[in-house]
């Protein structure tokens, strides 16, 4: 669990990211979440966009994310959320 120091860091750190995955009308699917994984443990930080054509809650979209990926949630802000997990092999982000 990250503390408010360490979100705002993270936060910090997301702004000038650009999303790199978006989650349309098919929803959260397995394929997606394998390689949000993938993403994670190159970058640690991601971004991901929830476009316009996708009827779910943003909140719930943000936790399956989460909780599909193994991550953290940073941060959801408007359509985009920010998730962070630490990298076994590629650790680059050093938390406050």
């Amino acid at each position: 669990m990250l503390t408010g120091k360490q979100k705002r860091f993270l936060r910090s750190q997301a702004h000038h990211l650009t999303p790199i995955f978006q989650v349309g009308k098919g929803g959260v699917n397995e394929n997606m979440l394998k390689q949000i994984q993938e993403a994670l443990e190159v970058r640690e930080l991601i971004k991901v966009s929830i476009l316009q054509n996708n009827l779910d809650d943003k909140n719930e979209v943000a936790q399956q994310l989460a909780e599909g990926t193994g991550a953290e949630l940073v941060q959801l802000i408007g359509h985009t959320v920010v998730l962070y997990k630490e990298s076994a092999e590629q650790k680059t982000i050093e938390l406050p």
